[in-house]
C-alpha cells in the first residue's frame, strides 16, 4: 500500500474530526458512525495491518512495544499527528495528553482490549492521562494527536 494512500485515508477521517471537541459526545459519535462495523473502521484496521507487515509502520521497538510515528502535525492533517503502536499484554509509558487523544483501538487477537476497551474509538479529553494498556492480546492502536502533543511522565 502506498503511504499516500494511507495518508489520504487519515485525511478523511481528520476531516470529520477538525474542529470537535475530544469528549465523549465525540467518543460517542465516533463508534457510531465510523465503528467496528463500519467500512472506515475495516479500512483502516487494513491499512495499519497491511503497513506493519510491510514494515512502514511500527517500525521501533522499545519496551517490548513496536511503534512509530507516521506523520508528523500538518495542515492536510488537520494538524493531527499518527501514530500507531502495536502491543501485547503490556502497559506502555504514563502519558498525559495536552489537547486531547483520540484512539482507534484494533484487536489483532479476539477479546484483546486496550485500557479496557474493546475494538473501536476512545476519545481522551485534553489533559487527561493514562499508562496505555493492552490485555488479553495483541492489538493495534492508532492514536490522532492534535498538534503532535503529548507528555511523558513518571505516572
Amino acid at each position: 500500500m502506498p503511504l499516500a494512500e494511507f495518508r489520504e485515508q487519515i485525511t478523511q477521517m481528520t476531516t470529520r474530526l477538525a474542529g470537535r471537541p475530544l469528549d465523549a459526545v465525540l467518543d460517542a459519535w465516533l463508534n457510531a458512525e465510523h465503528g467496528v462495523e463500519s467500512p472506515t473502521y475495516h479500512q483502516l484496521k487494513q491499512s495499519c495491518m497491511t503497513g506493519v507487515a510491510e514494515g512502514w509502520l511500527c517500525d521501533r521497538e522499545g519496551g517490548g512495544i513496536r511503534y512509530g510515528r507516521i506523520f508528523k502535525p500538518a495542515d492536510d492533517l488537520h494538524g493531527f499527528s499518527v501514530d500507531v503502536v502495536d502491543m501485547k499484554d503490556i502497559a506502555g509509558p504514563h502519558h498525559v495528553h495536552p489537547n486531547g487523544e483520540i484512539d482507534l483501538i484494533m484487536p489483532l487477537d479476539d477479546g484483546a482490549q486496550f485500557d479496557g476497551r474493546p475494538a473501536g474509538w476512545l476519545v481522551c479529553p485534553p489533559g487527561s492521562a493514562h499508562q496505555p494498556t493492552v490485555s488479553s492480546g495483541r492489538a493495534l492502536v492508532l492514536y490522532l494527536l492534535p498538534r503532535g502533543s503529548i507528555e511523558f511522565t513518571r505516572s
